[in-house]
């Protein structure tokens, strides 16, 4: 019996429809939740996820302020400008488009942020609630992980998972968030000795490692949840680090690629800014 697909823009949408209703809320007491993003230099799909992003604050009627930048612009200037959206009250949530070029010391930039405004869950004071289980506003893409396997109604407690992947972006906060609902983590990489024995262990497999189609079926226990966060381009086709044509008739339910993790990515930023909103009002 082939998997049964986890339709992330289906999650994505019952999400939002959810955050209409908070929306609504704070206006009635006069607070619109604003979203600040910061874009520098001209990478194609920095520039696609940053349309997206705001035709999903037009949606659900926030306040959008996009700064685009020269490919050029200074480490000062691109602080500066996140200082300027420290300050502004009618900005909730920031967030700076990464990569950065070169010149721009990633991490300095992300330290200027508010941690109470750092909705894309970067700062070292989010990260470091993450790991000691404190509020904190938790990463996009993992927070969007974790939506699709609750919503597959699988229960995590005791269950094994497997993070494939150890990104500051991805897999460690995926592990985090894991260990937090009570399974018991294996976190692979690079380097992981017989990769597939591992992964066949795993009750639930998230692979986010950049490596397309790596994970084959014959690597996945039989009834398994897998959440493939990757997204890679083979010839013209988008596909992930699964194969999908040789997974889903192992798997128990399985994420498709395109329209799996990447939908609720931008659901889980416009939720951490409505929160970021709220958070004002005590």
């Amino acid at each position: 019996m082939p998997a049964r697909v986890i339709s992330g823009k289906q999650v994505a949408a019952e999400i939002r429809q959810a955050l209409s209703g908070r929306v609504e809320a704070l206006r009635a007491r006069g607070v619109v939740p604003g979203l600040g993003v910061i874009l520098v230099g001209d990478d194609p799909a920095s520039h696609s996820y940053v349309k997206s992003k705001e035709k999903a604050c037009q949606e659900l009627t926030l306040h959008s302020v996009v700064r685009r930048m020269p490919a050029t612009a200074s480490q000062q200037e691109v602080v500066a400008q996140v200082e300027a959206f420290n300050r502004d009250p009618a900005i909730h949530g920031i967030l700076v488009q990464l990569p950065l070029p070169d010149q721009i010391d990633e991490q300095a930039v992300i330290l200027a942020i508010r941690p109470e405004k750092d909705v894309d869950g970067f700062h070292p004071v989010n990260v470091g609630n993450l790991h000691i289980g404190s509020r904190c506003f938790v990463p996009c893409t993992p927070a969007g992980v974790m939506e699709l396997i609750e919503r597959s109604g699988f229960q995590l407690k005791g269950a094994h998972a497997v993070v494939v992947g150890r990104s500051n972006i991805v897999g460690k906060p995926v592990a985090m968030l894991l260990l937090s609902r009570h399974a018991t983590v294996t976190m692979c990489h690079s380097r992981t000795r017989d990769l597939p024995a591992v992964t066949r262990t795993a009750d639930v497999l998230v692979a986010a490692v950049g490596k397309a189609e790596l994970i084959k079926g014959d690597w996945i226990k039989p009834g398994a949840v897998v959440i493939d966060v990757g997204v890679n381009r083979l010839g013209d086709r988008l596909v992930g680090d699964v194969d999908f044509a040789s997974a889903s008739p192992v798997a128990g339910f399985i994420t498709p690629v395109p329209g799996g993790v990447g939908p609720m990515t931008i659901t889980m930023l416009i939720k951490n800014s409505i929160e970021a909103a709220e958070r004002t009002l005590g």
